[in-house]
């Protein structure tokens, strides 16, 4: 079961994101459970290994706000760097930062 206390020990910034949710603990934990649902992070593997960059990054900085927002502080650093690269439509191995997000995904989905 999702907790309070298993997000800040994920490296979430949990009292930013209750913040930003007027405190209301309840309404935090349905966030982000919305959060995980969200299919967005496949869908951007899918259009950097298409190399469809424009649409990766409207992509990616949707989800780096979702993220951003929540607080989820280990999932928002590879989002942001993948954002600012597909900014600027770079081709480059994105690799690195789509297996760092999955990993860090992953491990929020297992709390």
């Amino acid at each position: 079961m999702l907790t309070i206390e298993k997000l800040r020990n994920f490296g979430a910034d949990v009292d930013d994101g209750l913040m930003r949710c007027m405190n209301k603990e309840d309404f935090y934990l349905m966030l982000i459970k919305r959060a995980l649902s969200d299919p967005k992070l496949s869908q951007l593997e899918q259009q950097i290994n298409t190399k469809d960059y424009c649409p990766a990054f409207e992509t990616a900085h949707a989800l780096k706000g979702m993220y951003s927002n929540l607080s989820l502080t280990p999932l928002t650093i590879p989002i942001s760097k993948m954002t600012e690269l597909l900014r600027s439509e770079t081709d480059t191995d994105y690799s690195a930062l789509i297996m760092e997000a999955k990993s860090q995904f992953q491990k929020l989905c297992s709390l």
